[in-house]
């Protein structure tokens, strides 16, 4: 089978199956750094008719998980569990003496961190999504908000509200921050990285764009806005987080397809820009922006209705499947 239009070889992929998978599934062993830390990806999740946040580690397909919660050591949520700033030789000792189990039905997985402090968007952070808007590249980063109640997990719906008629798309990866930074120079800006996740910037472009006075708050922050999932994979499994493939499907038909390397602003540049002026903490969100690819920008124009799937996917960091659903 040939390669779709688009996809390329590079050094952290093997190539897509011959059946047709995802690119996600034809990796196999290329996302980690080579080290002796475990393949840490750190998930939220509950139990079928229990309400108790648990706090666990998945397989790279998914589809195995130890619960690391429960003891007396380890946080049953995701920003303690950061802020403890505990090693992961410690939490691979920890794993050692815990059994895994099948991910089934029973387990509802939740966004790997559901009470961050600050979510953190860049607009403007691809130069083809510049180009496709006939907008320059910007010479500063343009930073604007989303309210954590957007926050839904990698198999979440997403409401289709009834005060929107232009709900759009936007695969972003996301950084999450791993202690406390403050006027952090650049060049120190990654030892702030707890891991990376993926995000779905879920936009209702007329909010953003012609309502609100033009303030992008509401437009981004609509409740479920904000996919995010399946599990934080921490940074020493990514060998180079500017060669990740990152795409959305709409119903199967792919939509954006391009790599984290063309970001215009990196992420130790973000992280030291930001922390001159906000202290930012364990647990919070950085999304790095969107490449080409979104409906408001095609012709015609093309936004999301109920019924929709949206599949997103990010190299080595997993795969969300989100339908959208109508409003109650």
């Amino acid at each position: 089978m040939a390669l779709r239009v688009g996809l390329r070889l590079h050094k952290n992929c093997a190539r897509l199956t011959a059946d047709g998978n995802s690119l996600l599934h034809s990796i196999r062993n290329k996302c980690s750094s080579g080290s002796n830390i475990p393949k840490m990806r750190f998930v939220q999740f509950l139990r079928k008719n229990d309400n108790r946040r648990r706090l666990g580690v998945v397989s790279e397909d998914g589809t195995k998980l130890v619960e690391l919660s429960g003891g007396a050591c380890i946080s049953n949520d995701m920003v303690s569990f950061i802020s403890q700033n505990i090693s992961m030789e410690e939490v691979e000792r920890k794993l050692s003496t815990l059994q895994s189990e099948e991910m089934s039905d029973s387990h509802i997985l939740l966004p790997p961190v559901v009470n961050p402090q600050k979510i953190i968007c860049i607009g403007l952070n691809y130069k083809d999504h510049c180009e496709e808007q006939n907008k320059p590249a910007p010479t500063e980063p343009m930073f604007f908000s989303k309210f954590n109640t957007a926050l839904t997990g990698a198999k979440g719906d997403v409401i289709a509200h009834k005060i929107t008629t232009k709900m759009d798309w936007e695969v972003e990866l996301a950084v999450v921050i791993g202690k406390e930074a403050r006027k952090v120079p650049k060049e120190n800006a990654m030892d702030y990285v707890f891991g990376y996740t993926i995000a779905q910037d879920i936009s209702a472009r007329d909010w953003q764009k012609s309502r609100n006075g033009g303030q992008f708050l509401i437009g981004k922050s609509m409740d479920t806005f904000l996919p995010l999932g399946p599990a934080i994979v921490h940074k020493s499994l990514i060998k180079d987080v500017y060669d990740l493939n990152m795409r959305t499907l709409i119903n199967g038909v792919e939509k954006q397809n391009h790599f984290t390397g063309d970001m215009i602003f990196k992420i130790d540049d973000v992280i030291h820009r930001l922390s001159q002026s906000i202290t930012l903490k364990p647990g919070d969100i950085i999304l790095t922006g969107t490449p080409k690819g979104v409906g408001m920008y095609r012709s015609p124009p093309e936004y999301l209705k109920v019924g929709d799937v949206i599949e997103t996917e990010i190299q080595c960091l997993g795969k969300m499947v989100n339908k959208v659903v109508a409003d109650s």
